[in-house]
């Protein structure tokens, strides 16, 4: 095991060698780690620097790892591509203890890797605890991002119908919140593999293992889902909520690109639709042929429709500039 000081991992950085599809270089920058000092937090920077920021946020149990086949294509097409691992997750640090992870946390962790960056103009893709942890952020800090691009995620407010999702939490949820609240460790190839339409090769799935040599390694994957707000109770409930009003005044671009195949999700396409006017002047497709992690079985496709949006995006907003009164 590898702690870098009292408290902290660090994956040895020999796990990350010869991983298929995955070339690029890695970047690092410190993050507020409390009592634990700063945490290095790992991070993707492909395509121009002048380019307009498109930020990749993953969920769990992934890494950025998973938007390998989407970062090419996105920075061929004129973009900075930027693909950071979550504290916890990936070539990022890893705090030991389970307390030191909560939902606030991780916004907040990212929340500095986008001030630090200081990103502006930029396009949030997110997908899994992308979109709540990304949607915070952006709620936050509204003037830094220019458009949405969410794939098979949702943003829970513990609402009743209409306005919310009438089957959700579900038993499913409450049973896997339950799971990793009793869990020491978690099977992550398997638990990936369980969530597509056909199990990706071995060495595929051993790339999702790489980060986590041992179960210490993988607290934060099983705080998480923890942090789920699934009751009126739930930490991160209210900054939730408060994210709904800022997306239900949200104008600029919000496309949705969900897969057929992940019925966990599959009702946030519609809410995200009816809730954010952003979403009406946009192209809403759906990705054929994947489950939960589009980005893996069908990371060409959600890439092109990405680039399709990311274009039509910015055609909007300069049709908006030129109609600005002045």
């Amino acid at each position: 095991m590898t702690e870098i000081r009292p408290g902290v991992l660090r994956t040895p950085d020999v796990r990350f060698a010869g991983l298929p599809s995955y070339p690029f270089a890695p970047h690092y920058l410190d993050v507020p780690g409390g009592a634990l000092g700063p945490l290095r937090m790992h991070y993707l920077d492909e395509g121009p620097a002048a380019g307009a920021p498109v930020l990749m946020l993953h969920g769990n149990p992934t890494w950025s790892f998973l938007y390998r086949h989407m970062i090419r294509p996105v920075a061929a097409a004129g973009y900075r591509v930027i693909v950071p691992d979550m504290i916890g997750f990936g070539r990022s640090d890893k705090p030991a203890a389970r307390d030191a992870y909560s939902y606030d946390r991780f916004v907040g962790w990212m929340g500095a890797f986008v001030d630090a960056l200081d990103l502006r103009g930029a396009t949030l893709v997110c997908q899994d605890w992308g979109g709540p942890i990304g949607l915070r952020i952006l709620a936050e800090r509204p003037d830094r991002f220019a458009a949405v691009f969410a794939a098979n995620t949702l943003l829970p407010n513990c609402e009743a119908p209409p306005r919310g999702v009438a089957d959700w939490p579900g038993p499913g949820i409450i049973a896997w919140i339950e799971s990793c609240r009793t869990s020491d460790d978690l099977p992550v190839a398997e638990l990936f593999a369980r969530a597509t339409v056909q199990r990706p090769a071995d060495d595929v799935l051993a790339g999702y293992e790489a980060p986590y040599p041992a179960a210490a390694y993988k607290a934060g994957m099983l705080e998480i889902t923890c942090g789920i707000p699934v009751d009126p109770s739930s930490e991160g409930l209210a900054a939730n909520r408060a994210a709904w009003e800022v997306l239900e005044c949200w104008t600029k671009p919000f496309g949705t690109a969900f897969s057929d195949g992940d019925p966990a999700t599959a009702s946030w396409a519609d809410i995200f639709r009816r809730r954010v006017p952003g979403a009406a002047a946009c192209d809403h497709p759906v990705i054929a042929g994947a489950g939960h992690f589009v980005q893996e079985e069908q990371g060409a496709a959600l890439a092109d429709a990405l680039v399709a949006f990311l274009h039509k995006a910015a055609l909007q907003t300069v049709a908006g500039e030129q109609h600005r009164p002045d």
